[in-house]
């Protein structure tokens, strides 16, 4: 019995085109196969954790008491953000407030400094948010890059603050728990 007979088939059986258009078919999925499971590992390797804070000024007391609904203390996992209609993987951990101080600095003829407060019963709340980001070179949370003078919204189903400076940035590397 020969290899390949007289019409090109193998064994007999099978066409050298055909084994030719299999085999190529098992690598492609091979390749793929690797490559899927490659990027799964290496995009856990490399995420990182970030824990953030977020200033907002002048915010009234009223929506600071509506946040406080769903942005639990450290016990809690806190309120999701989202950005563009998706959930984020980023969570709001806790707000704290103080009185905010701001208001309009002037100086007279004669050098003395005034200042008029301009927002009175308003208050500054500062966000504590955590974020799994893949990568650590952006720090991309949503749409919005993560860098300590940055604005920042912090926007989740309940509740949006605009104009939020980024005070503080801390990363960490992500491990499965």
């Amino acid at each position: 019995m020969k290899l390949v007979d007289e019409r090109g088939k193998l064994f007999g059986k099978l066409n050298i085109i055909d084994l030719l258009v299999i085999l190529l078919l098992i690598v492609a999925v091979a390749l793929i196969g690797w490559k899927v499971t490659r990027k799964d590992g290496a995009s856990n390797a490399s995420r990182t954790i970030l824990t953030y804070t977020v200033e907002v000024e002048g915010v009234d007391k009223e929506v600071y008491e509506g946040i406080k609904a769903y942005v639990p203390g450290e016990s809690g996992i806190g309120d999701q953000l989202m950005a563009n209609g998706e959930m984020v993987d980023a969570y709001v951990t806790s707000v704290t407030a103080t009185p905010h101080e701001g208001g309009i600095t002037m100086t007279d003829v004669n050098g003395t400094t005034l200042t008029f407060p301009v927002e009175e019963d308003t208050l500054d709340l500062t966000f504590t948010i955590q974020a799994n980001v893949v990568n650590a070179v952006t720090n991309e949370v949503g749409t919005q890059e993560v860098r300590i003078g940055k604005t920042h919204i912090v926007k989740t189903v309940h509740f949006e603050l605009s104009n939020g400076i980024i005070t503080t940035c801390e990363a960490e590397p992500w491990t499965e728990g």
